[in-house]
């Protein structure tokens, strides 16, 4: 994935801003890492160079 791409990509369940966590990276492209959503708080995993941007749930937090 580009790091241009973070401009115009948003989260599919509320169009927040994504934040970018980078696992792995070369020559300038994020090939491992994740992308996650503050507004709504959704993870969207990144696999070999590819966001996975399905719509999911929304992570709540949970107390016991």
């Amino acid at each position: 994935m580009k790091h241009s791409l973070l401009d115009i990509l948003c989260c599919p369940v509320c169009k927040g801003d994504l934040e970018v966590t980078i696992a792995a990276e070369e020559k300038g492209e994020i090939l491992e890492g994740e992308l996650f959503c503050a507004r709504c708080h959704t993870h969207y995993p990144i696999h070999d160079g590819i966001p996975d941007l399905l719509p999911r749930e929304p992570e709540r937090d949970t107390e016991a």
